[in-house]
């Protein structure tokens, strides 16, 4: 099913307050600004920044 689009217009980073966006794969929110993944798991971001992966620009 994915995550609605209403739902990614209110999201944003835990961090930094700021925006994210859907990986390629829809399986993460990333956030460029903090470089972090925000993963998806059973359509529920999981928006913990203890929980959130490291990705390379």
């Amino acid at each position: 099913m994915g995550i609605s689009k209403d739902l990614l217009e209110i999201l944003v980073c835990p961090r930094c307050k700021g925006p994210i966006r859907v990986t390629e794969k829809q399986d993460g929110l990333v956030c460029d600004t903090c470089l972090l993944l925000y993963e998806i798991k059973d359509d529920i971001p999981i928006m913990l920044v203890e929980e959130a992966k490291p990705v390379t620009p």
